[in-house]
């Protein structure tokens, strides 16, 4: 049973160019963690802190209850798996898998063992005799990942695994991964990326890191169905979540809200207080949440610029509401050739229409 939990983590460079603050995360045994972020948020950094190779100025880190600050990598009972593979080209596939168990001076006939039932998971049986050279790019991340595996370790670390390879060997890779993670439910991993589709397909929880802290820590659909901010509400969901500005008129078990620029009343199930009536909010509506009416209570109306036909949807932007500001984007199912440059009145349904008031959810208020 592996826990690992991250208490009040900080990672400061120069003495005073702090990356990461308060990072508080407590990781259960068979979980898959998976961090996400903008490019620069400390992803990776968080990740190697965890494996030993980044130094923790801050906080603590612990596994099973020990505490790993000052513990070298090789003795945290972790594996980590590269973006990069970093296999070692002279070797085969079959001496790269066993390179670590050799250096731990483990019976050799417990590491053909070890090495032929992680070969057969992987797949990698017919390829224990190649160099990596001879194999494709999935072949090798597979090679990276069983690497790892034969070790047993504690804990894995993915650090984007998957962004070195063309879009189908990534799902094609991907669905292993998650075939592999099936078949060792047991097993605590940490994945790191920038690809939206690999968390939430992957994900046990989901760990969104923004402003050198988390943003929000939940499953995939907890995320997506109740972000607690702006920026998760934006950040998860393709494309992303439309924010249209507005004023609540009512309050109650539904908050009735005037959107401004163009927009009518909308209704949404986000219970408010009677004090928030006359409060500046956002209005959050996913571009698939948002469909065509003719009802006088409405979230936006506007002229069509683009219309994408992608088969089964269609994109459709609409005009900006102010100059420089995002247009509002609505995903339509099926093809709709003749939507352009027409004016469009769109809705949602209230238990779609999300709330925010200075960044923050209603629903967390």
């Amino acid at each position: 049973m592996t826990n690992l939990k991250l208490t009040g983590v900080e990672k400061t460079y120069a003495g005073n160019i702090n990356v990461l603050n308060d990072i508080n995360l407590d990781i259960k045994t068979g979980e898959l963690i998976v961090f996400v972020g903008p490019s620069g948020c400390g992803k990776s950094t968080l990740l190697r802190m965890i494996a030993g190779l980044e130094t923790i100025t801050g906080g603590e880190l612990t596994i099973d209850g020990e505490r790993m600050n000052d513990m070298p990598p090789a003795q945290r009972g972790i594996a980590m798996v590269f973006q990069s593979y970093a296999l070692y080209p002279h070797m085969t596939v079959r001496d790269n898998m066993s390179f670590a168990l050799k250096l731990a001076k483990k019976n050799p006939a417990e590491i053909d063992a070890a090495i032929e039932k992680v070969a057969k998971t992987l797949q990698l049986t017919d390829y224990l005799d190649r160099l990596p050279k001879a194999l494709s790019g999935g072949q090798r991340q597979r090679v990276a990942i069983g690497r790892s595996i034969v070790r047993d370790p504690k804990v894995y670390l993915f650090d984007e695994p998957l962004s070195n390879l063309d879009a189908a060997l990534r799902v094609a890779t991907r669905i292993e991964i998650a075939q592999l993670k099936e078949s060792m439910p047991d097993s605590t991993m940490i994945y790191v990326t920038h690809d939206q589709v690999e968390a939430m397909t992957l994900a046990t929880r989901i760990v969104v890191l923004a402003n050198k802290g988390v943003a929000q820590v939940g499953s995939p659909l907890e995320l997506y169905e109740r972000p607690e901010n702006e920026f998760v509400a934006q950040f998860i969901g393709s494309p992303a979540m439309n924010l249209l500005s507005g004023t609540v008129v009512d309050t109650g078990d539904f908050t009735t809200v005037r959107v401004e620029n163009g927009g009518g009343v909308i209704r949404s199930s986000v219970p408010s207080s009677a004090e928030l009536k006359g409060t500046s909010v956002n209005i959050g509506i996913r571009p698939e949440d948002m469909q065509p009416t003719t009802d006088d209570n409405f979230a936006f109306e506007n002229r069509v610029e683009i219309a994408e036909a992608l088969g089964e949807v269609t994109q459709v932007y609409f005009k900006p509401q102010s100059p420089g500001s995002t247009p509002v984007i609505a995903k339509l199912q099926g093809i709709h050739r003749d939507v352009r440059t027409q004016t469009m009145r769109m809705s949602a349904d209230p238990s779609k229409v999300h709330l925010f008031a200075d960044g923050r959810s209603l629903l967390y208020r």
